[in-house]
């Protein structure tokens, strides 16, 4: 049961002469109300009997801050065991809360939340009094007035989650971006939350688990609207053509997949407590594509992918996700769909839409359970190529014949999933889909970035000239060099596209660079070796990749700043 205290309940309560929650807000209450000089919205979200959830929202109504500090004391033995969104020190009773990095301007009028776990014993009752800056803060009576367990929000389901909606900032990525040089710019990006093994639940390593982000997530939100990105990935023989992101689940392991992975994640994500959160799931990346693309007797076949496509197990875990997550009502599941190097060409485009079609159809899940797919997670494709187009031609030969663009009718992601979408409608999907692009690394800008179309000696020299993605080769994925931060993320931005989005984290590893002893089930990846010569997957091309690169997953700082340095739009 939720349990408030709202500073600025007890001031309007007097200036209207009501001793209840109820009451009219007059000339003379909001000019109450505005002389506070700051109120305190202290929510306990979660209450278990030996330990708590609590949500802070700060409202500051003096000068504008550029850091802050609340603090309060407790009555009881209440002791802070973890917290998100703010720095935490207790010292017996009295509890002091400073600002992270990344959210320490508090302009006038404007809020901050964070939030935090405790445990007690006996009674845990409320704080009676907070400071702002030793500033005190209004308190009310006790008599409560604030929402409930799930916090504000309409909770109804809609078309495109992204629409109205903030979108949850990740406070731990946050915190990894805000301590680069120059990273504040960007610190404040949502960014997806990578569920990639079965620990990462309960959390890493004393890092967050889910309900730890979905806790901070209520934080954030106040009363209006907020998108949760969860990246949902742990699929039996994960990743069967690239070994940088295998994971830990062998081939035949699906009933572990099912009872120990799904299930759990599911039995979290429909707790009352979360129903006012719109939670956006990306469901496994880079699976079904690869049984279109790896297997048979493709050059690019691999003994692992055609063991998946014999055994079912991609199509079985995708489908169940897809029915469990689903059945959800503020879940929305977005499917992975590649990108247009990999699923652009006529022989993989409409087989993939079929195969997607069969895996969502399966193990009780159906095209309701879908409300659209993802492209380019965690890739580098540009977003739109202004300077040609696959229907150019140079000296009588189509761009489509350069050695860049290789036969394919797509030459950038924004085409692609717009066309991917309409043929995913006439498979089957409900025409209401929506489709998420993700331009977190997609961006390449820099000095490097041409200004126009290439010269017209020939489709080469016109295609490379002009092209802003600046790989060797468009089959290259691990640690681009030379890539940079994209479209920063936002809802509706094209015909067909709920949102741009980041949902892979920047500056996170997509590979490491030599082989590295681990214990999270990823292996070494020669496409994450700079030195790499290449395989039939990117024409025998060099991998392009960035030297000293951690773990998959794991923060890279020279990335980073590189991605930065190249942002397109440009960081201001």
């Amino acid at each position: 049961m939720s349990r408030t205290r709202t500073a600025v309940l007890a001031a309007l309560a007097l200036v209207a002469g009501v001793s209840g929650p109820a009451f009219a807000v007059t000339p003379s209450s909001q000019a109450a109300i505005a002389a506070i000089p700051c109120t305190v919205d202290y929510k306990i979200q979660n209450d278990w009997g030996a330990g708590f959830t609590a949500a802070v929202t700060v409202t500051n109504n003096s000068a504008a801050k550029s850091s802050w500090t609340v603090k309060w004391s407790y009555a009881g033995n209440q002791k802070v065991t973890s917290f998100w969104s703010s720095k935490i020190t207790q010292s017996g009773t009295a509890v002091t809360a400073a600002n992270e990095t990344y959210n320490g301007a508090l302009a006038t009028g404007g809020s901050v939340s964070f939030g935090f776990n405790g445990s007690y014993s006996g009674t845990n009752a409320l704080p009676t009094a907070f400071t702002l800056d030793g500033v005190t803060c209004n308190v009310d009576d006790g008599s409560g007035g604030g929402g409930g367990d799930n916090g504000g929000g309409s909770g109804t389901r809609v078309d495109n989650p992204y629409s109205g909606a903030k979108v949850y900032v990740n406070p731990e990525w946050s915190a990894k971006a805000a301590a680069e040089p120059g990273g504040s710019r960007v610190s404040n990006q949502p960014t997806g939350v990578w569920l990639d093994r079965i620990a990462a639940i309960a959390g890493v390593n004393g890092g967050m688990g889910l309900r730890d982000h979905l806790d901070a997530a209520l934080a954030q939100k106040g009363s209006g609207e907020e998108v949760v990105q969860l990246v949902v990935y742990d699929l039996p023989g994960r990743d069967c053509a690239a070994l940088a992101s295998n994971g830990e689940l062998g081939p035949t392991e699906i009933d572990k997949y099912k009872t120990q992975f799904i299930d759990p994640i599911a039995t979290i994500l429909a707790d009352p407590k979360y129903a006012s959160l719109r939670i956006v799931t990306t469901i496994e990346i880079d699976s079904l594509p690869n049984l279109v693309t790896n297997t048979g007797s493709r050059a690019t076949a691999t003994a692992n992918c055609d063991t998946m496509l014999a055994n079912g197990n991609y199509v079985k875990g995708v489908g169940y996700a897809l029915a469990k997550l689903g059945a959800i009502p503020n879940v929305y599941n977005y499917l992975d769909a590649g990108h247009h190097g990999w699923l652009g060409w006529d022989d993989n485009f409409a087989p993939s839409a079929t195969l997607f079609k069969q895996a969502a159809t399966s193990e009780g899940a159906t095209v309701d359970d879908v409300a659209g797919f993802i492209t380019n997670t965690a890739n580098y494709s540009a977003l739109k190529e202004n300077n040609f187009t696959v229907n150019d031609t140079v000296n009588g030969t189509s761009v489509r014949q350069s050695k860049w663009v290789d036969w394919n009718r797509y030459v950038d992601e924004l085409s692609f999933a717009q066309a991917f979408r309409t043929q995913l409608v006439s498979v089957g999907f409900n025409s209401g889909i929506g489709m998420l692009i993700d331009t977190s690394r997609n961006g390449w800008g820099g000095s490097a970035r041409p200004v126009g179309p290439g010269a017209t000696t020939s489709v080469d020299t016109y295609v490379d000239g002009g092209r802003y993605d600046r790989r060797i080769h468009v089959g290259n994925w691990c640690n681009q060099s030379g890539a940079g931060l994209g479209e920063r993320p936002q809802a509706s931005p094209a015909t067909g596209i709920d949102a741009y989005v980041w949902m892979k984290p920047p500056g996170e590893s997509d590979g490491s660079s030599t082989a590295i002893p681990n214990d999270e089930g990823k292996g070494f990846d020669q496409m994450c070796d700079p030195t790499y010569t290449g395989n039939a997957r990117n024409g025998n091309s060099m991998s392009g990749a960035l030297p000293n690169a951690p773990l998959s997953g794991h923060w890279f700082s020279a990335q980073f700043q590189q991605l930065m340095q190249n942002a397109y739009p440009p960081l201001s």
